[in-house]
């Protein structure tokens, strides 16, 4: 597990990306989970979890055409 003192999207994702499984926790929006190098949703986020894990799973998704 990492801890994120500040929500950086980019090294958030870097870090899912290169251990694939794991858990980060981030200030202020608390413990993301990700499997296979993907932020798994919970059951019932707060919007600014929900908006956050959309953001890092649409940077660790390659753009079409690559």
């Amino acid at each position: 597990m990492r801890i994120f003192p500040l929500y950086a999207p980019r090294l958030i994702a870097k870090h899912a990306r290169i251990f694939r499984d794991g858990v980060v926790m981030v200030k202020h929006l608390g413990m993301l989970e990700f499997r296979n190098g993907r932020f798994v949703m919970p059951q019932r986020p707060l919007p600014k979890v929900r908006s956050a894990i959309t953001e890092l799973n649409e940077i660790l998704t390659p753009a079409p055409g690559y």
